[in-house]
């Protein structure tokens, strides 16, 4: 059995945790989780800040490889 690493959730620990992303990103904290669950941020301009807050690549957050 193998897992696939959801490199949101990933992030979103890297940022502070999901209140403190969706308070600096200006979303609400069911958006970050909804993120969470899918595994990938569909929107580009969110991923972008949700990478630079974080540090994961943007590709990954995307749900690029």
């Amino acid at each position: 059995m193998f897992f696939i690493e959801n490199h949101v959730k990933s992030a979103v620990e890297k940022a502070g945790g999901p209140t403190f992303t969706s308070n600096k990103l200006h979303v609400s904290n069911s958006c970050i989780h909804t993120w969470v669950r899918k595994g990938r941020v569909s929107n580009i301009e969110m991923a972008r800040k949700l990478s630079q807050l974080s540090g994961v690549p943007l590709e990954k957050l995307r749900g690029a490889a």
